[in-house]
């Protein structure tokens, strides 16, 4: 599957495309609903189907002191766009260029310079300087440069929309089945394994160490776990997600450690899904009882890993 970018010349053999259109972090249910219509729609005239996204995310840009709340990265995205079907990802490289340009100037992007042949976007979409387009005006400008829009209406369970935020607060309440429901997979955060102070090796546990870098951060504490490995393989385990109180100096850390597991994972790439929340992160009263308690936590996650 190809990246493109949106100041790329784009292949030949991709213009005249249907290109689905959002920010698609999360790829969650709804996301998913617009990326259907629009690879569905591009195999009837049998035409190239592209997903787009923004990155960084315009909040990020607009907002650069906001707190980390990315779902996915540019990488896991465009896997999950290759397994809907997609024949290439764009990426809409988000900067001043970008937030400055008018609505016409961005149908003008699409339309011309991309050549899409038609876009599909969620009904709440909007572009352009000052956010001044939105579906109607995207409609209504495409039509005038032979480009066609759908919108797509917005995807319910049975209590509300399904949305990024709702599964962001899902997982700041630590409610990994809602997330997983909404989002049709476990949240999972995905980086380099690298060195840390061997806490963990040394109390018996040796933990595989990820920074959460822009990833959302999820209720801080302990998780049962299933973690892709740079073979292919999946392991089960425990994560401890937080600033290990126990130790000083606090870092935020992902810190899983893996049962049956003996290898060297460092400077390798991984990705750690989180199953369920076990408990909050705690600091206690001697290494013995931390010993303890995650003897505990392990032998549950791997009761609710079954």
């Amino acid at each position: 599957m190809q990246r493109l970018h949106h100041r790329d010349s784009i292949p030949e053999a991709l213009r005249g495309a249907i290109i689905a259109l959002g920010n698609f972090d999360g790829f969650h249910l709804g996301h998913q609903r617009v990326a259907e219509e629009a690879i569905e729609w591009a195999r009837a005239q049998g035409r190239p189907a592209i997903v787009a996204t923004f990155d960084p995310h315009p909040v990020r840009h607009f907002r650069p002191d906001a707190p980390p709340f990315r779902l996915t990265t540019l990488d896991q995205r465009q896997e999950l766009f290759g397994e809907a079907g997609a024949a290439a990802m764009l990426v809409f490289d988000f900067g001043d260029e970008l937030a400055s340009t008018s609505a016409e100037g961005f149908v003008d992007l699409l339309a011309g310079h991309l050549g899409a042949a038609g876009v599909v976007t969620g009904e709440d979409f909007s572009f352009g300087k000052g956010r001044s387009g939105n579906v109607e005006v995207l409609r209504d400008l495409g039509r005038a440069r032979r480009m066609e829009t759908r919108r797509v209406g917005p995807v319910s369970d049975a209590e509300e929309v399904v949305s990024s935020s709702r599964i962001r607060d899902a997982l700041q309440e630590g409610d990994c089945p809602t997330a997983t429901r909404l989002l049709t997979r476990p949240f999972a955060i995905r980086g380099e394994v690298i060195h840390g102070d061997k806490r963990g090796r040394e109390l018996g546990y040796p933990t595989a160490n990820l920074e959460l870098g822009q990833y959302l951060r999820p209720k801080f504490g302990i998780y049962a776990v299933t973690a892709r490995l740079p073979d292919g393989r999946e392991v089960k385990g425990a994560a401890n997600l937080g600033t290990r109180p126990q130790f000083d100096p606090p870092k935020e850390l992902l810190e899983p450690y893996f049962f049956d597991f003996d290898g060297d994972l460092y400077g390798q790439e991984v990705e750690v899904a989180l199953h369920h929340f076990i408990r909050p992160e705690a600091k206690f009263d001697s290494l013995d009882a931390l010993v303890a308690q995650m003897e505990a936590d392990c032998a549950q996650a791997r009761e609710l890993l079954e």
